[in-house]
Formats: structure tokens, C-alpha cells, sequence
């Protein structure tokens, strides 16, 4: 009997429970840095470590294409992005996307950001009280969709951002549960899928002109591998996938805050910019909350991981959440100490809450550089505010994927 005949238990129902904390719980009852596990009714190998994340990252290894669930890719990617494809495919879509990552258009997206900020906190003031959650979420939508060339007609005005922002947030809400949340991140994603479209055929149709070098001009004018323009729907996806993470840095905006109202003894340095300081801090929000568990892929032949045989289309799983907390990586993990970014330099493969690898040529979220260059803005802003953290429940659930304060950070007295 080989080792993947052998009878494994389905671990399905334990992850739907355990959440975030189901892969370490496996891997705390393994002898190594691997497991192996059924879930949804198939063998898995799961594998945490620097050297696993470089393995995994090897598309001679793993292959992502058809590796992404249905439900995820009808609620937090869509259908035919740039997750799904592998080799050649892949990095031709993804050069759309690598002008993005250049430091002057990050910079441009972080001052449209911090402009919607600044224009924003005078209101929550004479608002008395006010859920930064989703008052960051309406900030992010707006900011990226300036920075975008998708406004002003979409989501300039307050109603608008409002409204888009609530789709863009249930999107990555809804994708990892069943039921009602999962209901309203697809009905989410089918109106914002619409209104891109239709803005795609205005600008091939000539009716909207965006401005030069723009997300939507660059999207609007890709062409793939094959040499075809992509289709409305593709490019509405792929506008998606700009302006939607960006919107989901609202996650971490709501952990700074919590971060700052148990530690704010962290207060001072970042508000005085000390931008060492800042980095640090914003590193440490990434490494120590949790937001994405663990990703996905098939084996793209037989492989054999540290004496565990995984056969071609096996699930492959790489445990993000387990080794961002790993003690034998940052020793003391769950201790919230930015100080440690400070000590040592930023190792790709050891600090992966978006994905690891190279963002330019693998599966590593693109978007990394832009989430730490807006958070890192906003930390200093968040500790220069002036307000009171009202009675509320700020616990933060490991079975709720993806999860975060329960009372969304509520604060008031705003100044």
C-alpha cells in the first residue's frame, strides 16, 4: 500500500470550524513542517518554511490554474483572472499589471488615498462616533478609483463610494464561508462586473477617454498571450482585481487600530514619522493578524515533499497563517513587537501574508507594494488622530475567515 492509499480522515468540517487555526493545529500534531490531510473528499500535502515556499512557488511544482475553487473564483476573483493561469499566460497578463508596481504609481495611489483620508475625518467628528472599518473601506474605494482613471462618474461622490465600497468589501467577505455572506459577495461581484464592463465597452466605443497610462487604459488595451484583446467581462475582472484589494486594506487598517489601542506605547513613533519605525509597525500588523489562512495548488507531477509523495493534480497547500506565527522563524510569534523588523531585514519568503515569491514573475500578489506604501501612510495618520475607542466587542474570531474586530473598530470624539 503506498502512502497516499493509505485511509485519510476528510478534514473539511474542522477547517469550516477551526478557521485560521485549522492548518496549525495539523501541523502542531505533525512531526515536521508538513502534513498530510484530505480535504473536500481529496489528498492534500500541506507545507509551511521558506524552502516550502519557494517549492510551492516552482510551477514546476505547483500549477494554480484550476487549483482555485469555484465559489472563491465567483466571489473574490472571478472567472479568467489572472490567478487562474499558469506559464506564458500568466506572465503576459500579469506584465498588465507590473507598471502598477513601479514606486511613482504607488506613490500616486497613496496620495489620492491620504487626500480621501484628510477629507474624510472632518466629518467623523461631527458624526460622534463612526466604524473605521467601514469608513477606511469608503476612503480606499474612492482614492483607488481616482488613481484608476475610473472616476469621477462611479464612486466620487459619497453615496457612490459608499455603495461601491459595501461590494467591494462583501467580494472578500463572502468567499470563504457558505450561506447568506456568500450569497451577497456573488451578487457583489455580478454588479461591479456589470458597471466595469460597461465602462470597458465605453472606452473601446470611444464615449470615455481615460487618462493616459490610467488602470483602466492599461487594462482597455491588454492583450494576451494570444494576441486578442480580453473580453468586457475578463477586463471587468481584471479592473476588479486592482480596485478590490485595495479596498481590502481596510482589514489592516482596523488591525492598526486595535494594534495601537493594546500597544500604545507605539503611538509616539509613529507619529513623530519615524519612518524606519512605521515600515516596522506596518510589517508587524501583516505578520501578526491573520487574513489569509493558507493558498492553494495541484501538483503539476508526481512530487515528492520532505518524504511525502504527492501524486500530479494533487491539492498542494501552503500553510500562511501557520508560518507567519511560526516560533522557529520569529521566535515569541505571538507577540505583537514590530522591533523585530527593525533587528533583522525582510526576508521574501519568510514574511508572506500576501503570497510569497517573486510578484513579478509568480503568483505572489502584485499589489504587496501598494497595500504596505497605503498602510504605512495611514498608520501615521491613525496615530496622529485624536479620539476615544467607545465600550465595544473588539475581539477578533480565528473561525471567521476572513476575520476581524467584531465591532469593526468603533470610534468616536474624532479630532
Amino acid at each position: 500500500m503506498d502512502v497516499l492509499s493509505r485511509p485519510l480522515i476528510d478534514r473539511t468540517l474542522p477547517l469550516l470550524t477551526e478557521g485560521y487555526a485549522w492548518l496549525p493545529n495539523r501541523m502542531r500534531d505533525s512531526s515536521g513542517p508538513v502534513v498530510r490531510t484530505r480535504i473536500l473528499g481529496r489528498p492534500a500535502l500541506a507545507l509551511r518554511g521558506p524552502e516550502a515556499v519557494r517549492f510551492f512557488y516552482d510551477e514546476q511544482n505547483v500549477h494554480r490554474q484550476r487549483a482555485i475553487p469555484e465559489p472563491v473564483l465567483g466571489t473574490l476573483f472571478g472567472h479568467e483572472a489572472v490567478h487562474t493561469l499558469d506559464g506564458t499566460a500568466h506572465r503576459t497578463r500579469k506584465a498588465m499589471f507590473l507598471p502598477l508596481l513601479a514606486p511613482e504609481r504607488i506613490a500616486g495611489l497613496v496620495e489620492e488615498v491620504t487626500a480621501a483620508w484628510d477629507d474624510a475625518v472632518p466629518a467623523w467628528g461631527r458624526r460622534g462616533a463612526v466604524v473605521l472599518f467601514d469608513e477606511a473601506s469608503t476612503v480606499l474605494t474612492r482614492g483607488v478609483h481616482r488613481w484608476a482613471g475610473i472616476s469621477p462618474a462611479d464612486a466620487d461622490t459619497d453615496a457612490d463610494a459608499r455603495s461601491v465600497a459595501r461590494d467591494m468589501i462583501a467580494m472578500v467577505d463572502g468567499f470563504a464561508t457558505a450561506g447568506p455572506r456568500h450569497l451577497r459577495a456573488r451578487r457583489a461581484r455580478g454588479r461591479q462586473e456589470d458597471r466595469l464592463g460597461r465602462l470597458v465597452r465605453d472606452v473601446r466605443a470611444g464615449d470615455v477617454t481615460p487618462p493616459e497610462d490610467s488602470v483602466l487604459a492599461l487594462v482597455c488595451g491588454h492583450r494576451d498571450a494570444d494576441g486578442a484583446l480580453l473580453d468586457e467581462k475578463t477586463a471587468a475582472v481584471e479592473l476588479l482585481n486592482v480596485v478590490r484589494p485595495t479596498a481590502a486594506v481596510a482589514w489592516f487598517v482596523a488591525f492598526m487600530a486595535h494594534a495601537l489601542h493594546r500597544w500604545p506605547e507605539h503611538r509616539a513613533r509613529l507619529s513623530d514619522g519615524d519612518s524606519a519605525f512605521t515600515a516596522a509597525f506596518t510589517h508587524e500588523v501583516r505578520r501578526f493578524y491573520p487574513f489569509v489562512p493558507f493558498l492553494g495548488g495541484l501538483a503539476a507531477r508526481d512530487l515528492m515533499w520532505r518524504g511525502e509523495w504527492v501524486p500530479a493534480g494533487g491539492l498542494v497547500l501552503l500553510d500562511v497563517y501557520g508560518q507567519n506565527h511560526d516560533e522557529s522563524l520569529w521566535g515569541d510569534p505571538y507577540a505583537f513587537r514590530p522591533q523585530r523588523f527593525l533587528d533583522r531585514p525582510v526576508e521574501r519568503d519568510e514574511l508572506i501574508p500576501q503570497g510569497g515569491g517573486d510578484p513579478r514573475t509568480g503568483h505572489r500578489c502584485p499589489g504587496e507594494g501598494i497595500t504596505i506604501g497605503v498602510l504605512e501612510a495611514l498608520a501615521v495618520r491613525l496615530a496622529r488622530m485624536e479620539y476615544t475607542v467607545p465600550e465595544q466587542n473588539l475581539a477578533i474570531p480565528l473561525h471567521r475567515i476572513p476575520t476581524r474586530p467584531h465591532s469593526g473598530f468603533l470610534i468616536a470624539d474624532v479630532r
